[in-house]
This record gives C-alpha cells, sequence and structure tokens, in this order.
C-alpha cells in the first residue's frame, strides 16, 4: 500500500524549484505560502514578487513538475498571487543575506556604510554630488573613502583637488589611497599619466580594476565609503553588487521627465542585484530644467526624496578648483542644500554604531505599519 502524502514531503520536494534571477529556493525566499494535502491532491500558494513576474510560467512549470512526480500525487493545483510589502521584504532580507554569504573578501570593514552614487545617464551631477556628500561627512566628523568606479570617466581627483599617484606601501603591497579635504580617493585618474589619457579598458578588464580597488586597497576603518558609480546598468555595477552585497544606493537625477525615465533603469538594475534605494536626489533644480521630478521619481521607487540641489555656478567654479562647495566659507544655495542632504543620507544610513538593534527593529515596524499591503 502506498503511503500517504504528507506536508513535510511537498516542502521538501519545493525546495528544488529555484527562482532564477534570486538564487535561492522557493521555500527558504519564502515564496511557498500554503500547502494542502488532501488524499492525492496537492494545493500550493505560490507568491511570486510582481504579479507579472517574466518568469512565472517556468517556476510555475518547475514546482507542478516536482510536485507531480512525488509517488502518490494525482493532482497539483497552484494559486499564485503577488506578494504583499511584507513579504517582498522578507525575501530580499533572505536573498541578501545568501549574497553576503557567497561575495569575495574584500578590505572594505564589515562596519562600513557603502553608499552607491548613481545615475541612469551622465551630465546629471553625480559626481559632483558624490563629492560633496564625501567632504560634507567628513565635515560632520566622520571617516570617509571615496571610490572613483567611473573607470573611463574618471573625474573625482579634479573635483576633490586630489594630485599624485597612486602607490603600494613597500611592506604590505596594499595600495594607499590619497587623501584631500579629508576623503580617502582611489581612482584609475591617479594611476593614469594625465587625465587626459583614454582608458581604451571592456568587460573583464574593468570588473578586474574594481576588484583590485577592493581588495588591494587598504581603505583602514571608515565610517562610509561612498562609490562613484559609472552611469547606466553595466560590468561595473554588476561587479560591484557582487563583491559589496552591503551597499546601498542613492539615485541622482534632474528633473525633466526623459533623466527620470532612465533613472528609473538604474534603480531596477539596484533592486534586481539586491541591493536597496534609500533615496533620490534631484539636481540641477530651478528655472532652467524646472524642479520635481526628483519628488516624481522617488514617490515612483517608494522612496524618500533626500534633497533638491539648486542650479548654482559655485559648483562648477569649486569643482574644477578642487575645492567642494559643501566646505565654501560663504555657503550660497547649493551649498546650503548640499549640507541638508548630508545630514539626511546620515540619517537614512546611519554609522554602524548610530544604528542600533532597537531602533533598527522599531523602524522596521514603522515601515511595515505604514506601508504593509
Amino acid at each position: 500500500m502506498m503511503s500517504m502524502v504528507t506536508r513535510e514531503q511537498v516542502l521538501k520536494t519545493l525546495e528544488g524549484v529555484q527562482d532564477p534571477e534570486l538564487g535561492g529556493n522557493v521555500v527558504e525566499l519564502g515564496m511557498i505560502t500554503d500547502v494542502v494535502v488532501s488524499g492525492s491532491a496537492v494545493e500550493i500558494g505560490l507568491a511570486l514578487t510582481i504579479a507579472e513576474c517574466p518568469l512565472r510560467s517556468q517556476i510555475e512549470g518547475d514546482t507542478n513538475r516536482r510536485v507531480g512526480s512525488i509517488p502518490g500525487v494525482d493532482s497539483v493545483n497552484i494559486r499564485t498571487t503577488a506578494m504583499t510589502k511584507r513579504q517582498r521584504a522578507g525575501l530580499m532580507s533572505v536573498a541578501r543575506q545568501r549574497a553576503r554569504e557567497n561575495a569575495e573578501p574584500t578590505l572594505v570593514a564589515a562596519t562600513t556604510r557603502v553608499v552607491a552614487i548613481a545615475s541612469g545617464k551622465g551630465g546629471v551631477g553625480k559626481s559632483s554630488t558624490a563629492v560633496n556628500l564625501a567632504a560634507g561627512l567628513v565635515e560632520a566628523g566622520y571617516q570617509v573613502g571615496l571610490l572613483d568606479a567611473d573607470i573611463w570617466g574618471f573625474s573625482i581627483p579634479r573635483m576633490l583637488g586630489v594630485t599624485g599617484r597612486l602607490e603600494a606601501h613597500p611592506e604590505t603591497k596594499l595600495i594607499q589611497p590619497l587623501e584631500a579635504h579629508g576623503v580617502k580617493a582611489v581612482s584609475t585618474g591617479l594611476i593614469v599619466e594625465d587625465e587626459e589619457t583614454a582608458l581604451m579598458w571592456r568587460g573583464l578588464m574593468l570588473s578586474k580594476a574594481v576588484e583590485q580597488f577592493l581588495k588591494q586597497v587598504e581603505w583602514g576603518n571608515l565610517d562610509y565609503l561612498l562609490i562613484d558609480m559609472p552611469p547606466g546598468t553595466g560590468d561595473v555595477q554588476m561587479a560591484l553588487t557582487r563583491m559589496l552585497p552591503q551597499a546601498e544606493m542613492v539615485v541622482v537625477t534632474t528633473p525633466q521627465g526623459a533623466a527620470q525615465r532612465v533613472a528609473i533603469r538604474v534603480a531596477d538594475m539596484a533592486r534586481r542585484s539586491h541591493m536597496p534605494v534609500v533615496g533620490v536626489v534631484e539636481n540641477m533644480s530651478g528655472d532652467v530644467f524646472g524642479k520635481g521630478g526628483g519628488q516624481e521619481l522617488a514617490d515612483e521607487l517608494n522612496v524618500p526624496l533626500l534633497g533638491s540641489i539648486p542650479l548654482d555656478p559655485a559648483v562648477v567654479a569649486a569643482g574644477d578648483s578642487g575645492n567642494p562647495v559643501v566646505l565654501a566659507v560663504e555657503p550660497g544655495p547649493a551649498a546650503i542644500a548640499l549640507t541638508a542632504l548630508v545630514a539626511r543620507l546620515i540619517e537614512v544610513v546611519p554609522p554602524a554604531e548610530l544604528e542600533t538593534c532597537t531602533g533598527r527593529i522599531a523602524k522596521l515596524l514603522a515601515d511595515l505599519e505604514n506601508g504593509a499591503a
């Protein structure tokens, strides 16, 4: 006589169904909401991240085949639903934990808060935002590093006023960051002969450069490591999300609708790579380019608008001279807005020693109460 099918047997079988995008099985990712066994009939509740998930048919098919192959199962009924916000938060927590466990070791301390400053396209002021945030965080009393991951379009050395060439310590053989305005900086612009030199690197070479900056640079004990990302979604972005699973992202955009449409792609890439987007910065706000586009993007991404930086000629002059405008003795409109942005970033991504477990749990509960579906 054939033994009865059990719920535990079904769940064990479902561990063989993988979500190829998230890299885990549907049980550990919390995608199985219910299993009901009635004799030879099995009913399964399957929750996908979104109703229109492009992998829906594949996951449903794998689920049906595997459960249907259990001896004694004659029929399988799958009820597919979209996850609630609470369920998605749990899934992303598991996915990020798996990414951390599988990440390659780097010289970036586990307590360092890593913030990627990103944009969908060039020319929106991403690098100037990164430089001013870094200088502003130092001014606020923190140890800060700035990694220029825009390998081809490096501009951090000029904007930060860094001079010299990167060199390795004679004993440790580790690359020593150069420092300006209290910020430890690393950039391919500090390796080439001069800033006019073009780097003809592609694919694997780009990834290897990023890997070297993370594994062979003596960053020390940083509170924050800011990463000036290259615009768009390419090899460097994917390498960083793989090697720094603890990273979080700030998206920089200008107010125009066209810039928002492009910026949303980089946010989508971040989320597909399990990197949280913590907020949006609207840059060059004012009469020329308009205003309000940053808030619209933030609303669409369901994240806060961290700041709106007005178009100000002082930002350009300060960047060309290597003196971040946020440090201006007599701050103008942009400097005032950037100082407020620094404070807001500290609030949203607090240094490790200020982020207590109790505070983190309270914030999570508040978020769930305010936004649970």
